[in-house]
């Protein structure tokens, strides 16, 4: 292009020299479709979410990895229990495999320590995302889930430009401030025209246990407003749930039977 200044992080055009910047994955793997859970601010709940849709992806029969591309706060190995490191041959990296044989690949699992803090600029991330899709064994997959970092920094750009991403599924909460940067997130992945399945509400609301009343945390809940703003379907709305909560934390995410995302499941299929 006539005003290429040769940076492809800071540009979305589909032009020859990002055709050239394709990456491709190892021999043995084939992957049928990726799924981006991205949302424009951290801690509103995308690794929960990318646990959940695995999980019901893998009940339904679908053979499912999860890449943890949230390096500097990687959750996902703590949720499904893995605590074993990571281990390779030649040609590549093994990834984890947990109890309904979800496929895992993390920072955390390649670390000494789990609670090592991972002090990397953009450029390192960026290269170590690529290789978690182009140096992982990964094998015949249906679905590969990967849990994006927050925002719409240079890492989460890296993932849409080299990774080839078939959708986008938008985690938000009920509250303002987290709906005026989810749709930073959104506008993002219009830019670089790549569909959204539907947006989920997570921390929705409290429900009693011996009534059943459902309580909203927030006084104006958002979320509806956002989905139309943007032409969104609002696929989910996932309660503030102990048992949930308690299962994720013990890592036994697995074990959890809410079919909270069954209308999502349905729309990836």
């Amino acid at each position: 292009m006539a005003d290429c200044n040769g940076n492809c992080s800071s540009c979305n055009q589909d032009c020859a020299s990002r055709a050239q910047e394709k990456i491709v994955p190892t021999a043995d793997t084939k992957i049928n479709r990726i799924i981006g859970v991205l949302s424009g601010k951290g801690g509103v709940g995308k690794s929960m979410v990318s646990s959940l849709l695995a999980v019901e992806l893998a009940e339904a029969g679908y053979h499912v990895g999860i890449m943890d591309a949230d390096i500097t706060g990687p959750s996902i190995p703590k949720m499904f229990g893995l605590n074993d490191r990571l281990y390779g041959d030649e040609e590549g990296i093994f990834p984890a495999v947990t109890t309904l044989g979800i496929k895992v690949v993390s920072i955390n699992m390649m670390l000494e320590n789990e609670d090592d803090a991972v002090l990397w600029r953009g450029p390192i991330l960026g290269n170590l995302i690529k290789q978690f899709y182009t140096e992982v064994h990964w094998g015949e997959l249906d679905y590969l889930i990967i849990d994006m970092p927050p925002g719409t920094s240079d890492i989460a750009i890296s993932v849409i430009q080299q990774i080839p991403v078939d959708q986008f599924v938008m985690v938000t909460t009920p509250s303002k401030l987290v709906s005026m940067v989810v749709g930073k997130a959104i506008n993002m992945a219009k830019q670089v025209n790549k569909p959204i399945a539907g947006l989920v509400e997570n921390l929705a609301y409290v429900k009693c246990d011996v009534c059943g009343y459902e309580m909203n945390i927030y006084r104006n809940d958002e979320t509806e407003k956002t989905a139309e703003k943007y032409g969104l379907d609002l696929v989910a709305r996932l309660p503030m749930d102990p048992v949930l909560a308690n299962e994720a934390d013990e890592g036994n995410i697995e074990s959890y039977r809410g079919g909270l995302l069954k209308e999502l499941v349905e729309k990836l299929k």
